[in-house]
């Protein structure tokens, strides 16, 4: 598997140092697939979701070692993994998701994480989409991200909040973190986001009661789908968004 430009990143700003203990502070396929290509000793990887957890286990299982580990918890219990330190953590899109496990916690996720530092964390995120923009592309982006929102609250679940990299510097440094590096990264989306996403709307669908509004929704979702796709082909090479990497130490 080809690592992506954020993960990249934090392999150049990490080396020449050694991975030895590594904390997955928020998993996913998508960490995981990263984090067994790298020379550890042990990692142990945290979700927030046991139904996850058992999905993760049976995809990775054969490929991890006797000290590997996958578990299910919550940085807002002061017990998780109370006492064990890895010498890198790495939050990878955790920030966001906090929300939809621990409401209101966000300000205090940086001050949990600090005493299983032992030296380095890389925090990965995503900005805030901007409230407006005239571009077309950009605008049918936003539009996307907002029905797949409306979805998500009408079928009674969270949204993921996201937060700007300038927050996370202040929330990293009020915890004790000492900062390295940050770096900003422009997205270019493509079909994949725009179908993945509307997927996301679909499969909220059914937990909405009302029929004419689920009716209403899927007509919503297939005429963006078309419009977005469509647009897609022309700018789907014009940067929209940007993800970010922030390297600090204790």
């Amino acid at each position: 598997m080809a690592v992506d430009t954020l993960f990249s990143y934090i392999e150049h700003l990490h080396s020449p140092a050694s991975w030895e203990t590594v904390l997955d502070a928020g998993t996913g396929s998508h960490s995981l697939e990263w984090l067994l290509r790298l020379p550890t000793k042990s990692w142990t990887a945290v979700t927030g979701d046991v139904a996850v957890e058992a999905k993760l286990k049976k995809k990775f299982a054969s490929r991890m070692t006797a000290a590997d580990r996958l578990v299910t918890g919550n940085w807002e219990d002061p017990l998780f993994l109370h006492g064990e330190v890895y010498d890198v953590v790495v939050a990878d899109y955790l920030l966001g998701a906090v929300d939809g496990f621990s409401p209101y916690f966000q300000d205090r996720l940086f001050v949990r994480l600090r005493p299983h530092v032992g030296s380095r964390i890389y925090v990965v995120g995503l900005a805030p989409y901007p409230d407006a923009t005239g571009d077309p592309w950009a605008k049918a982006i936003v539009e996307i991200v907002r029905l797949r929102d409306s979805c998500i609250l009408l079928a009674g679940h969270r949204c993921y909040r996201e937060y700007p990299m300038d927050w996370v510097l202040r929330h990293l440094e009020s915890a004790g973190f000492t900062i390295e590096e940050a770096r900003r990264f422009p997205i270019r989306y493509g079909p994949e986001f725009v179908n993945n996403q509307l997927n996301v709307c679909r499969r909220k669908l059914p937990y909405i009661q009302d029929g004419g509004l689920r009716e209403g929704l899927l007509q919503a979702v297939e005429r963006l789908r078309e419009r977005a796709l469509a647009l897609c082909d022309i700018h789907s090479g014009s940067p929209f968004g940007e993800d970010y990497v922030v390297y600090a130490w204790r």
